[in-house]
C-alpha cells in the first residue's frame, strides 16, 4: 500500500513556530494591565494580533488545511506551557525562595481563565481562517486587504464575545463587558489596519518563493481533520 507524503516547507514551519511563540507569550503578557491613551488593556495586545497575522498569510498562501495544522499546533504548544507552568506553580517552592507570589501572578493561571482562553482561542482563530478561504474563493484571489480586515474582525469578535463573559463574568460588572469587548476587537482589528502594509508584501514573497497560492475548491471545513494537508 502507498502512503501518500504530507509535507510542509521551511517557511511554513517558520510561520509555525512564531505563531506558537506569539500565543505562549501572549499568556505571559495577559498579567500585566497596562494603559494606552488612557485605555485599560492587558499586555497581550502587544503580539496577540500578530498570531491573526500569522493565521491570515498562511491561510492566503497555503490554504486553510495549512491553517487548520497551524492553529491546533498553536492550541498543542499553548497548552503544554499553560500545564507545565501550573504544575511548577503548585510544586512547594525552596524554603529560601522568595519570589511565590509574583511567580503565581504569572503562571498561575485560574482553570475558569485557562478554559476560556482556549476554546475562545480555537473559536476565534477558526473563524479567521474560514473568512480568509472563503473570501479568497469569492473574490478569485482579488481584494487581499479586505479578507484580512474582515477576517481579523470576525475572530477577533468571536474571541472576545467568547473569552471575557466565561472569564470574566461575575468578576468584571456585566455593564463593562460590552465595553472591554468591543475596545479589544477595535484595537486589535487596528493592529492589523496599521500591520497590512506589510502583511501584504510578506505574502506576496511568500507566494513566489513558495511558488503557491492556494484555492479551497472543495475543501473540508471540518476543524477536525488536522494532518489531511493535500
Amino acid at each position: 500500500m502507498t502512503k501518500t507524503r504530507q509535507q510542509v516547507s521551511v517557511l511554513f514551519m517558520l510561520f509555525s513556530i512564531l505563531f506558537c511563540v506569539c500565543l505562549i507569550a501572549a499568556n505571559i503578557l495577559e498579567t500585566k494591565q497596562i494603559s494606552v491613551l488612557g485605555i485599560s488593556l492587558t499586555g497581550g495586545l502587544i503580539v496577540f494580533p500578530i498570531s491573526y497575522i500569522i493565521n491570515d498569510c498562511v491561510c492566503e498562501v497555503w490554504g486553510f488545511r495549512k491553517a487548520r495544522l497551524l492553529i491546533w499546533t498553536g492550541f498543542a504548544m499553548n497548552f503544554f506551557f499553560v500545564s507545565v507552568g501550573a504544575l511548577c506553580d503548585w510544586i512547594p517552592g525552596a524554603p529560601y525562595w522568595t519570589n511565590q507570589e509574583g511567580f503565581h501572578a504569572i503562571f498561575g493561571l485560574a482553570p475558569r481563565v485557562a478554559a476560556a482562553s482556549f476554546v475562545a482561542f480555537i473559536i476565534g482563530s477558526f473563524a479567521n481562517a474560514y473568512v480568509m478561504s472563503k473570501m479568497k474563493i469569492r473574490d478569485g484571489g482579488k481584494r487581499f486587504s479586505l479578507r484580512a480586515v474582515l477576517s481579523t474582525i470576525a475572530g477577533e469578535t468571536c474571541d472576545s464575545v467568547i473569552f471575557f463573559p466565561l472569564a470574566l463574568g461575575g468578576v468584571v460588572p456585566t455593564e463593562e463587558l460590552p465595553k472591554l469587548m468591543l475596545w479589544q476587537v477595535l484595537l486589535k482589528t487596528l493592529y492589523e489596519v496599521i500591520a497590512l502594509p506589510l502583511t501584504i508584501r510578506i505574502v506576496k514573497k511568500l507566494k513566489e518563493h513558495e511558488g503557491e497560492d492556494v484555492y479551497d475548491n472543495g475543501v473540508n471545513y471540518s476543524i477536525w481533520k488536522i494532518f489531511s494537508l493535500s
